[in-house]
Parts: C-alpha cells; sequence; structure tokens
C-alpha cells in the first residue's frame, strides 16, 4: 500500500498541473507494448506512424529508457501548472545536462529496447539528450499534436469538476473520487494497489494531475518531483469511444437534436464554450448558438469563473439527461 501523511499546510500547498510530456511517454509506452494497450481504433490510426518513426528517427532510444512502471524524468519533466505546454517541457529536456541524463537512465535503460545495437549508441553518444528531444519532439507532432486540444480540454474540464468538488465538500472527498481504490484515512491518503510505503508530504502538498493515458492511478514519489498522484480524467472514456456519448434508443436526441443532446450530456462538470467545442471536436461558433438556444429554453444557466463563462445544467436539464441515461441503459 502507498500512503501520502497529509498536514493542513500539504492541502493549502496542493494544485493541479496537466503535463504533455508525462502523456507523450504514456503514449509511447501504449504504443511499445509497455503499458497498458490502446483503444483498437487508435492503435491502428497511429501505429504505421509510429512504426515510421522509430525508422527514421532516435525514437527506439526514446523507447529504451522506459519500463513498465517508470522512465527517466528528464524525458517528463515536473510540470508548473495547468498552462503547461509541449514547448515549454521540450526546453526542458534540452536543457538537461548529459551527465544528469547519464544518471537517471543508468538505472531505468534496462529492457530489451536499451540492448538493441542502435539505441545503445544513441545513449552512449555525446550528444545523446538533443537526439532524444528531436525524437521526441517528432513524435509529439506526428502521434499527438492533433489530438492534444481534445484531450487538453478533457482534463481542463476535469480540473474544474474537482474543484467544485473542493469547494463543496473538500479535498477528502475530492480525492476519494479520483478512483475507488484511494481512501482518505486518519488525515492520509491511501492507496491499496500501488506500492510506497508511508510519505510524508511535510508541508510541500500534493501535485494533481488529470490524464487520459494513465489506466487507473499512479504515483511519483521521488525528487525532482513532487509528491504526484496522477489519475484518469472525466470523459477519457467517451474519448476512447468505450462509451456511446449519446445514449440509445435516443429519446434525448430526438427531443432536442443530436448536437445539443451531445451538449447537455457533456455538461457532467461545468465548462466554457471553448472547453466544450474542444472535447467534442465541434465548431466553436457551433456550439455557442446551441448553448444559447439550450439556456433560453432553461435547460443551461451560465456563470462566470475568472476569465471563462462556465455553462452548467439546470434541474431541468439534469432529468432530461438522467431520463434519456436511464433509457439508455435498459
Amino acid at each position: 500500500m502507498l500512503r501520502f501523511e497529509v498536514s493542513v499546510d500539504d492541502l493549502l500547498r496542493s494544485r493541479f498541473a496537466l503535463s504533455p510530456a508525462l502523456d507523450l511517454c504514456l503514449l509511447l509506452r501504449s504504443l511499445a507494448g509497455q503499458d497498458r494497450p490502446l483503444p483498437r481504433a487508435w492503435d491502428a490510426r497511429l501505429r504505421p506512424a509510429f512504426e515510421r518513426l522509430r525508422r527514421e528517427t532516435e525514437l527506439d532510444a526514446v523507447l529504451a529508457l522506459h519500463t513498465p512502471l517508470s522512465g527517466p524524468n528528464f524525458v517528463a519533466p515536473p510540470p508548473r501548472g495547468l498552462n503547461q505546454t509541449w514547448a515549454d517541457d521540450l526546453a526542458t529536456i534540452r536543457a538537461t545536462p548529459l551527465e544528469a541524463a547519464r544518471q537517471e537512465w543508468a538505472s531505468t535503460a534496462t529492457g530489451p529496447y536499451a540492448r538493441d545495437p542502435r539505441a545503445r549508441a544513441v545513449l552512449d553518444s555525446p550528444d545523446a539528450v538533443p537526439r532524444i528531444a528531436e525524437a521526441m519532439d517528432r513524435a509529439w507532432h506526428e502521434l499527438l499534436a492533433a489530438d492534444w486540444p481534445q484531450m487538453r480540454a478533457i482534463c481542463e474540464r476535469d480540473v474544474v469538476h474537482r474543484v467544485g468538488v473542493i469547494g463543496e465538500h473538500g479535498w477528502a472527498t475530492t480525492i476519494e473520487s479520483l478512483h475507488p481504490g484511494i481512501a482518505w484515512r486518519e488525515g492520509g491518503i491511501e492507496i491499496g494497489f500501488l506500492r510506497g510505503g508511508t510519505i510524508r508530504l511535510a508541508g510541500d502538498g500534493l501535485l494533481v494531475i488529470p490524464s487520459v493515458f494513465v489506466g487507473h492511478v499512479a504515483a511519483h514519489m521521488e525528487d525532482p518531483w513532487p509528491r504526484t498522484l496522477v489519475y484518469r480524467a472525466r470523459g477519457t472514456a467517451a474519448l476512447w469511444g468505450e462509451q456511446e456519448t449519446v445514449p440509445r434508443p435516443d429519446a434525448l436526441t430526438a427531443l432536442v437534436g443530436r448536437a445539443r443532446a451531445r451538449l447537455l450530456l457533456a455538461l457532467d462538470a461545468p465548462a466554457s464554450t471553448s472547453h466544450l467545442a474542444r472535447s467534442l471536436a465541434m465548431a466553436p461558433g457551433a456550439v455557442g448558438d446551441h448553448l444559447a438556444i439550450l439556456r433560453s429554453a432553461g435547460l443551461l444557466v451560465r456563470a462566470r469563473s475568472g476569465r471563462s463563462v462556465l455553462y452548467r445544467r439546470t434541474p431541468l436539464g439534469e432529468a432530461l439527461v438522467g431520463g434519456a441515461r436511464a433509457g439508455g441503459s435498459g
């Protein structure tokens, strides 16, 4: 079991962040068979480019740095917050001193990819860091960049939801909502399916990262990362096609139309027009028009949160969605 001892100061310093580099590493590990497989349709779409990158770039050297459970920190640097971009991560990776990188991969480059002579030659070269960074940049742009806006929107919406739970119910309820195997007990966070013993946060807080690629929950417990929980973001199942966005039989669609039904069903957590557009791959103008109609019908309300205007369902909207889901599951 893994247990994080949490103080009041830790709660005050806990925060959410996004990590493009971590998600890229998780994607590469899935495609390489080092982690849980991607859904079949996604694997079929991405695998040809992945295999081509293995031939054309130093991607096998990147894969050599990973085991199913870990990888070196320099290829997935700790994120600073919710505005983290791939450009931020890439700059940090490129700035890693060679000796620091070699110290990290001495303990991680132990799998079959690390025994490949071509990958080993890259890792032993004096320009290993820029070559690895270049391979990761190619992989980002050819495997993940096109889907990242939608994935980022899903994670951002998840954070909005979790912050709302914190405001209404507190951190304990929020942490337990991340996964059924996480429990808040006697001032600590206990994760029964992870190993690691007891770790004190010592006033530094907990970094909490939503991801669409993590299977359930993962943890970072050693420097240079803060103590971190990575969890599966709400909305990931719909992204992977593991569930239908609109239940069938489709009474809700018949009532309000398919696009408006998708928007109503997507608003399990408050979201802005831009978040909805990215997560549902819809045009922002069309989303705005549909939201205005749903709001006029009394199915949505809106409120400003910082610089964003967030929409949420009214009790009438909740009743319609609840009835549609009940009908779709029967």
